[in-house]
């Protein structure tokens, strides 16, 4: 068998920062250090940190006064902000610096007076906490191009859109191309808001489908860039499985199998990458690296963990 590694794939920056944040709060504060939410939708990393002293809750209600609380790189709501400052507590905020762009726009089109639509999956995290920008009822949410149509907005009031960081170009330009459809003088960001790591292991992925008969993609069911992977390797013509970890593969999956692709969401460690290899038998396999960017984003750390 030979295995294709896409380049890039696994953590992208603002994941990399949101766990740092994490450890370092660990180390100055000492734990327990509360996290509202998974602070990236990964196990491994989630039972990783657990294991340091992290304490991963669902609300601040389940915080004690005077506790250290971060808030997981998906964003959070305006409400939730106004809670933390409310309480006695130290916060610190983990969420993706291209998260918070979202959020900026999001609010820049509502005090321009438009009706904002933000082009999303609902119950995501990163969605519940960028329609939690605005007031209730100020912003919807749509998913499918399909949905549009049904949108009660006033074209004379203005509207504009923003997007989930984490969807796919292809699925977010359906819907954006049936809202200009509709509403001709919408308004949107001057680029597409799909984050740079997601568009890059996306395009990872179809130079994987060119050339594999299967592509595993490690990541967690719940995160969304790791099934946008899957998808657009079902798209791109090539059988795509999402797995947690090794111990997800079937052998049937496999058979007769001599061109593998492997790749990594952006919450997903190298560590399931080796493992995964080691799995397969990295003796008998030949890898091979298919690189479409070389990623050398970074994002600094809150000013309370600088220095």
């Amino acid at each position: 068998m030979k295995v294709y590694l896409a380049e890039p794939r696994g953590f992208c920056a603002g994941v990399e920062r949101a766990i740092a944040i994490v450890e370092e709060a660990l180390r100055r504060f000492g734990p327990p250090i509360h996290v509202r939410h998974e602070i990236v939708h990964n196990r491994w990393v989630v039972e990783n940190l657990r294991r340091q002293g992290a304490v991963f809750v669902g609300e601040l209600d389940e915080v004690p006064d005077g506790a250290t609380v971060i808030y997981s790189a998906h964003g959070v709501s305006q409400a939730v902000v106004r809670e933390g400052e409310r309480r006695p507590l130290r916060v610190l905020d983990a969420t993706c610096p291209l998260v918070e762009k979202v959020h900026r726009e999001a609010v820049r089109l509502d005090r321009e007076g438009r009706q904002v639509v933000l082009i999303g999956h609902p119950k995501h995290p990163e969605v519940e906490g960028t329609v939690g920008q605005l007031p209730p009822g100020r912003m919807v949410v749509v998913s499918r191009p399909e949905e549009v149509a049904a949108l009660a907005l006033e074209p004379t009031r203005g509207i504009g859109y923003v997007t989930q960081t984490t969807l796919s170009m292809d699925e977010t330009q359906g819907v954006v191309a049936a809202l200009k459809s509709r509403f001709p003088d919408i308004h949107g960001p001057n680029r597409e808001d799909i984050c740079y790591a997601t568009q890059n292991r996306q395009n990872a992925v179809k130079a994987l489908a060119g050339v594999c008969q299967v592509i595993l993609v490690l990541g967690a069911p719940n995160s969304s860039n790791s099934n946008r992977l899957r998808e657009v390797a079902e798209r791109s013509g090539c059988r795509a499985y999402l797995i947690e970890s090794t111990a997800d593969v079937r052998r049937e999956w496999l058979q007769g199998v001599t061109r593998l692709g492997v790749t990594a969401g952006a919450s997903a460690p190298e560590i399931l990458v080796d493992e995964l290899l080691a799995s397969l038998g990295d003796a008998s396999i030949e890898v091979e690296l298919i690189s479409v960017e070389k990623e050398r984003m970074t994002f600094p750390l809150p000013k309370a963990l600088q220095g």
